[in-house]
This record gives C-alpha cells, sequence and structure tokens, in this order.
C-alpha cells in the first residue's frame, strides 16, 4: 500500500482561495521526489463551508490539472441541509462529467474522515493534531518561486558562458594586426557583458541567503524547519555553482585572451620583421655621381636600421622566452634577423668603402679627363700660321709646355698601381680615358717636334686653314668647363682600399668616444644633478653603477688611449694590427661591460618610461632612447673585427698582415670569452669557485643519456628513450653538466639560467668518438667505464669540434702527467703504481 500523504506537508489541504489552487496544482505536479519515489496523494477538500458550486468548480480543476499520482480525494461535503442535498444529488448525475480516474468519496462530517485517515495526519480544524498555517504555507510557496527563477537564472548564465566558451575555442586566429585588435577587443566586450550578468545573478542569490537567514539573525534561538532546511542547501548549492563557473570562466578567458595577445604580438612581430627586410636590403650601386649623396645618406640611415633589427631580434626572443605558442615561427626570423644584421653590417661597411672608391676614382678620371679635353682644345686653337715665325713657335711651344707642366697632378700616370688600387670598381671608363689620354700625349709630342723645327729653321710661310675648336665634339669628360661638382664625405684624392677602411676606423673610433661622452654628460652626470632629482624613480636612485657599468671606464681608455694611438697608424693602415696586439688586454673591460648589461637592462626595462629619461633625451636631441646607446659598446667590440677582416683582404703578403690575422683572432676570442662569460655567471648550485676550474673552452646544449655498472650488470637511466636536456661547459679542469632554466621575468631577466648537475674532472675521463646508432654521438665515461654519458649534439660538425677539443684537453694532460713523472724519476724518486680506480693516463681516447 502506498503511503498516505496529506498535502501540504503533512496536513490537511485545508481551505483553498480560488487564486491559490494553480499553485497547489503546479507544486504537486514539479515534486520530482515524491514522483520519482512512487508516493500516492490523498486530497482532503473541506467544503462545509460553501454551496456545490464551488465543490463542482473543485472537482472539474482536480479532474483536468492534478498530477497521475493522485490516489484519493476525500471531501467534505456542504454542512447545511440544502446544500448537502444538492451535492449528494448533483454529484452522482454529473459524476461523468468529471471524468475522475481516481475515487472520489463525499464526507458528511470530520469523524466519518477519521475513518479514512489518521488524526495525527491532520490539521486541529479538522479533529486531528497536525500543526500547520495556511498562510506561512503561502508565504513559503513565495520565497520557493523566487528561488525557482534564481534557479533558471543560474541554469541560463551556465548555458551563456558554455556558448560563449564554445565559440572561443572555435574562433580562428587573424592574420593581420587590425582584425586580431578587433578580435580582441569583440571578445573582452563579451566576457565584460557576461560577467555582468554572472555578477547580477550571485547579487541576488546573496539576497536570497539573508533572506533565509534573516530569522536566525532576527532570533538566535529559531530552529529552521526542513523547508527552510532545503531552501538554504539549494541556495548555497547554486552559489556555489556559480562561484565555480566564474572561476572556470576566468581561467578559460585567461588562456584565451593570452593566446589573443600573443597573436597581437606575432602580428607585429611580422610586420616590423617584413619592413626591417626591406629597409636593410641594399641596391646596385655604381659610379653615379648624381647618386652619391643619397647613397651616403641611405648609408647614414641604415645604422638606425639595424639598430630596429637587433632590437626586434631581442623581442623575438623574449616571445619565445615567454613560451608563444608560435615560437617554432618565431625562431628561424630571430636568426635570420641576426644573420641579416651581421650580413648588413659588413655590407654597409664594404659598400660605404666601394663607394668612396669609386667616387674616388671617378673624380680622378673626371680630372684626367678634363685635361685631355683642354689638351685638344689648346691644341685646335693654336693659329698655325702664327706658328710658321720663330717667335710664334717659340709662344706654342713655351704654351704647350706650361700645359704639360699640369700632367704630374692630373695625367693617370701608372696604370699598374691604379689598377691595384681601385681593381674592385674598375670599369670601361678608365681604359678609355686613359688611351685618350695616350692619343693627346702622341698628338703633343709631335706638335712640339714639328714647332721645334719651326722655331730653329724659317721656312715659306704656309697659310693652312686652322680647325675650328666647335669642330671637336665635347663629351662630358672632354669639356673644358668647370667638372662637375661631387659632395662626398671623403677625401677627393687616390687613396687605396686599405686607407679607406683605415679612414672608416678612425672616423667611426671617433664618433663612438662622442657618443659615450654625450651618454655620461647627458645621462650619467644628470642623475647626480640635484635639481634632476625629483623626476627620477626610486629604483633608479643610487642606480648608476648598475644601469652605466664600466662604461666610464671604457670612455677613458678610448678617449685617452686608444683613439690616439689608432691615429698614429694613419699613413700605414696595415700595421694597424699592432695597435690593436698591444691593446688586446686593455680590450677585455668589454667582458665586465657585457656581463654587467642584463642587470642594466633590467634597470632600464623598470624606469625606461620615467621623466628623467625623456627630459635627457629631450635636452640631447636624441632621436633614440638610452637603450640604443648602452648597446654601443657591444656593437663596437663587435664591429672591430669587421673591419680587421676587411683589411687583412687586401694587405696579404704585406708587412703587417700577420699582426692583422693575429689580432682578428685575439679579438674574435674576447667576443667568445664574453659571449661565454655570459653564459657563467647564469650557472647556480655549484659549490666550488668556478675560477679553479681553469679556462673555459667551449659550452652548448647536448641531449645525454647515462648509464652505469652496479656489479656486473649494466644498468642505464631509465629515462633512455627520453634523454635529458644539458648545457655542457667544458673546462681545462673539468666537464660541466647543467640543465637549462627559462626564467618568467622581463628582457634580459628572461636569459636563461643553468642549475649545475654534475661535474667530470677532466683527468679521470675518456671518450669514445663514435657511439652506435648515430653519428652525431659520442661518449665521455669515467672509472673504467662504470660511468657512461652518451652526447648527442645537434650536428656533426658541432660534434667533431667537441671531440677535437676534449682529445686536446687529455693529450695535454697526458703529456704534462709524462713530463712529471720523468721529473720524478730523474729525481730519483719512487713512483708507486696507479691505485684501483685511478686512470693510468689521465684520460682516453677510442
Amino acid at each position: 500500500m502506498n503511503p498516505i500523504i496529506v498535502f501540504p506537508e503533512f496536513s490537511a489541504f485545508g481551505e483553498i482561495q480560488e487564486r491559490e489552487f494553480h499553485n497547489v496544482l503546479t507544486y504537486l505536479t514539479n515534486v520530482p521526489s515524491l514522483s520519482a519515489a512512487g508516493v500516492g496523494f490523498i486530497l482532503v477538500i473541506d467544503r462545509r463551508q460553501d454551496r456545490w458550486a464551488a465543490v463542482k468548480g473543485t472537482l472539474l480543476r482536480i479532474a483536468g490539472s492534478f498530477p497521475g499520482n493522485l490516489q484519493l480525494v476525500l471531501v467534505l461535503r456542504p454542512t447545511t441541509l440544502f446544500q448537502r442535498t444538492l451535492s449528494d444529488i448533483l454529484f452522482k448525475f454529473n459524476r461523468d462529467e468529471f471524468k475522475m480516474k481516481v475515487p472520489v468519496i463525499m464526507l458528511s462530517s470530520v469523524t466519518e474522515l477519521h475513518s479514512y485517515i489518521d488524526q495525527t495526519q491532520l490539521t486541529t480544524e479538522l479533529g486531528g493534531t497536525q500543526e500547520y498555517c495556511h498562510e506561512q504555507w503561502i508565504s513559503h510557496r513565495t520565497v520557493t518561486n523566487k528561488y525557482t527563477g534564481f534557479a533558471l537564472m543560474v541554469k541560463r548564465t551556465a548555458q551563456i558562458l558554455q556558448s560563449f566558451g564554445t565559440e572561443l575555442a572555435e574562433t580562428e586566429l587573424p592574420n593581420d594586426i587590425q582584425a586580431t585588435a578587433n578580435l580582441l577587443r569583440s571578445h573582452t566586450d563579451k566576457k565584460d557583458k557576461m560577467k555582468e550578468d554572472l555578477h547580477v545573478a550571485l547579487g541576488q542569490g546573496s539576497r536570497l541567503l539573508e533572506s533565509i537567514n534573516e530569522p536566525v539573525v532576527r532570533d538566535p534561538d529559531h530552529n529552521r524547519n526542513q523547508g527552510e532546511l532545503e531552501n538554504l542547501s539549494t541556495v548555497q548549492r547554486l552559489l556555489s555553482q556559480l562561484d565555480e563557473t566564474e572561476r572556470a570562466c576566468d581561467e578559460f578567458w585567461g588562456t584565451h585572451q593570452a593566446k589573443l595577445e600573443q597573436c597581437l604580438q606575432l602580428r607585429h612581430f611580422e610586420h616590423n620583421f617584413r619592413e626591417v627586410k626591406r629597409l636593410t636590403a641594399f641596391s646596385e650601386v655604381g659610379i653615379n655621381p648624381a647618386h652619391a649623396d643619397h647613397i651616403f645618406c641611405d648609408l647614414n640611415s641604415h645604422e638606425e636600421v639595424l639598430d630596429e633589427a637587433q632590437a626586434l631580434a631581442r623581442e623575438g626572443d623574449e616571445l619565445i622566452q615567454s613560451s608563444h605558442y608560435a615560437e617554432d615561427s618565431i625562431q628561424p626570423k630571430c636568426s635570420e634577423l641576426r644573420a641579416v644584421n651581421s650580413l648588413s653590417l659588413s655590407l654597409s661597411l664594404s659598400l660605404s668603402l666601394s663607394l668612396s672608391l669609386s667616387l674616388s676614382l671617378f673624380l680622378f678620371l673626371s680630372q684626367a679627363a678634363k685635361w685631355c679635353g683642354d689638351g685638344l682644345y689648346l691644341l685646335a686653337s693654336q693659329p698655325v700660321d702664327k706658328c710658321q715665325s720663330h717667335e710664334g713657335a717659340e709662344s706654342a711651344l713655351q704654351e704647350m709646355e706650361r700645359y704639360l707642366d699640369t700632367a704630374g697632378q692630373n695625367k693617370l700616370t701608372d696604370p699598374s698601381s691604379i689598377y691595384s688600387d681601385y681593381k674592385t670598381v674598375l670599369n670601361q671608363d678608365f681604359r678609355k680615358v686613359f688611351q685618350k689620354q695616350v692619343s693627346v700625349q702622341e698628338m703633343f709630342e709631335k706638335r712640339m717636334v714639328s714647332l721645334k723645327k719651326l722655331a730653329a729653321k724659317q721656312t715659306r710661310p704656309v697659310q693652312p686653314v686652322a680647325p675650328r675648336p666647335e669642330a671637336f665634339i665635347k663629351s662630358p669628360l672632354s669639356s673644358p668647363g668647370e667638372p662637375r661638382h661631387i659632395t662626398c664625405p671623403y677625401i677627393p684624392s687616390l687613396l687605396t682600399y686599405h686607407q679607406h677602411v683605415m679612414n672608416e676606423l678612425l672616423e667611426t673610433e671617433r664618433g663612438y668616444v662622442e657618443e659615450l661622452h654625450c651618454v655620461l654628460q647627458g645621462y650619467a652626470s644628470e642623475m647626480d644633478n640635484p635639481a634632476m632629482a625629483s623626476l627620477m624613480p626610486a629604483p633608479l636612485q643610487n642606480k648608476k653603477d648598475v644601469l652605466f657599468g664600466n662604461m666610464p671606464e671604457i670612455y677613458t681608455f678610448h678617449k685617452r688611449t686608444f683613439l690616439r694611438e689608432l691615429e698614429e697608424y694613419q699613413g700605414c693602415p696595415e700595421l694597424v694590427g699592432r695597435c690593436f696586439l698591444l691593446r688586446m688586454t686593455d680590450l677585455q673591460i668589454y667582458e665586465k661591460y657585457c656581463q654587467n648589461k642584463p642587470r642594466s637592462e633590467s634597470l632600464w626595462r623598470q624606469c625606461s618610461d620615467c621623466t628623467f629619461f625623456q627630459e635627457c633625451q629631450k635636452k640631447l636631441e636624441h632621436k633614440l632612447g638610452l637603450d640604443s646607446y648602452l648597446l654601443k659598446p657591444v656593437q663596437r667590440i663587435t664591429k672591430y673585427q669587421l673591419l680587421l677582416k676587411e683589411l687583412l683582404k687586401y694587405s696579404k703578403g704585406c708587412e703587417g698582415s700577420e699582426a692583422l690575422q693575429e689580432a682578428l683572432t685575439s679579438i674574435l676570442g674576447i667576443l667568445k670569452a664574453v659571449n661565454d662569460s655570459m653564459h657563467l655567471i647564469a650557472i647556480t648550485g655549484y659549490d666550488g669557485h668556478l675560477g679553479d676550474l681553469g679556462r673555459l673552452l667551449m659550452q652548448g646544449s647536448f641531449s645525454v643519456w647515462t648509464e652505469h655498472k652496479k656489479g656486473h650488470a649494466k644498468v642505464k637511466d631509465m629515462a633512455r628513450f627520453k634523454p635529458m636536456q644539458r648545457h655542457l661547459f667544458l673546462h681545462e679542469k673539468a666537464l660541466l653538466f647543467c640543465k637549462r632554466r627559462e626564467e618568467n621575468g622581463e628582457g634580459y631577466e628572461k636569459a636563461p639560467s643553468y642549475s649545475f648537475k654534475q661535474s667530470l674532472s677532466m683527468s679521470a675521463v675518456g671518450i669514445t668518438e663514435n657511439a652506435k646508432g648515430d653519428n652525431k654521438k659520442f661518449e665521455v665515461w669515467c672509472n673504467s667505464r662504470e660511468e657512461v654519458y652518451i652526447v648527442q649534439a645537434p650536428t656533426t660538425e658541432v660534434k667533431t669540434t667537441w671531440v677535437n677539443e676534449i682529445r686536446k684537453v687529455l693529450t695535454t694532460q697526458l703529456e704534462a702527467y709524462r713530463e712529471a713523472s720523468q721529473q720524478r724519476s730523474s729525481d730519483g724518486l719512487f713512483q708507486f703504481p696507479p691505485t684501483a680506480g685511478e686512470p693510468v693516463s689521465l684520460g682516453s681516447v677510442i
């Protein structure tokens, strides 16, 4: 038998007003827990004070709307005699009209009702003991409706957020800057609108929770009934769902926003990359004086473009170090930018020198061509009739001799020397001018022989017709007028190629010293100026040494020493290598500057937008910010090797070429030391002093597998199929294994650091040059191969370089060990054989 439930809440239904009846039916229909449990309802309808019309209306409503799990309907009919008699008669006649699917029993009294329902389940007005307040129930239903509305709002909000999440997940990233920015703005607006809706729902839930807790606030001793407890649990659950939904939304949006922002950064990077590539491209340039000024202006502005390329490469590195999703696309562009930057520097220098040579050659050829043209005009202008007399012949001879006296400074005298000095820029104009010069010389010699004969012996006057000067075709090279003026920043004289390189070295050195002076005076000194103190942010105060490093030391060395000594070699540029060799130790101050550069860059990024830097830049009238000038020392030490290469290229076989080669090697060594030191200072976790390990020979990243022996068994690393990524540092006395880690800062703070993992003494290791399975692998082992490190290089060339360097170290140690052994033997000292585990040969090579 189904349990009996009398609505509402285990009490009699009581008297129901018509306006409340619909809510009652809705409630019974939407109680899923009751329906799912198969609970049957017994409906008690009290119509004792009503008329038959009210009873009939109630039964019709029940027949049309009541839920299907209704089991029995008990109706207390009207108590007045007339209405009772009328209800009995009409109910029998109208039973079919009600179409009731459940029994309907008309009861005459409360006592008769007690025979169907226990008194404990009835309210007091029906003779029972169940307490029930109809107004309280109505209030409870009103609150329940609010909860239902809140639940629907939570459901609708969750659906909207889910739809928005689907839209974000299916969004394709645009390919241009504007579309990406518009998409980011559109999605942000939608997110803000949904967050507002979410906060409205949270606000409504909070107010409902306050209304539930209000009775407890008023009366701490108030005991919540079952309905209040259920409502409290429901609201708390819905609020918890909203909080979880908001957290999930924020997390998903954060990921999507970061990806869109990275996409926008990538589009800006790609746009700037294309622009820089376009600006760094060189056009073909010949000997065209009309374009000389324009070309040199382009070369001067090209340096700023190269600075932009280098800055863009650093920006790409920062994107990669920030785990950008398009790392595979950015990395090749950064490499290409650096390659373009390096190549452009070399091409710019070479083009500048070639253009200078071309202009110098053009001016010289123009001068020679003008001399030839003036000579032809002189020959054509001499009146032949007057030359028949002794005085006329003497006058003509003197005129020609005066003209020939100017040949030394205008004529091409040594074609082989000119060809040697200008072979890179010679063209057909040189051959034409030289042939014309030879022809003019022959014409003068013949004319002078004739005039000398006339001067020595008088003959009968002859009246030849002198050719008109206009008969000669006046080309631009043979015109007797003024030569075309060409503005050229170089000396318009016949200079050798290495002299032009020397001029470039001196001019850029003077410019470099002047730039350092401007920076130190316009920025560094202003940091000590009390009038500028209010413009400096707190992080910048007392940080001059951090920002500028040892730039004052670099400036003093170049200003007082290096520039003056370079100027002494201006007349003999092929010997300037001696100057570099003499000051190679002093040039190592750049290593200290580069080691401080990460701290300087971090401080600059932190304070770059401050008013102090803007005011200093404004006073100096600089187009570029301080960060570009802080990069000048790094660029300068790099440019020396380019200039030395150019000098060496055209000084082979000359005196001083060996010094140039040695200087170039030393400068490259300094650059390598600077690069290596930047990696060394990033090593963390090493207990000893890195200086005790000797000179750093090489460093690089490799894939490493390890294996070691336990007893007679060989045990390989658990991760043998997935190698460890290690950065190796090869010193003279040890080989360090470190793990590369990326930092989370900005700029140079994002530079990698290295966690120390393992150290192998070079006096106890051996190598196997060829590991099985891959020509890029080699083995480093110790303790008679009890510990083996299989190292895979990125390329076979890298592997060969490392194997050769390790072999050199082991060979050097072996020779030193043998010499020491021989020395001990000659001193009469007994040498014990090596103990177990001690290497016999201080390293082996297989």
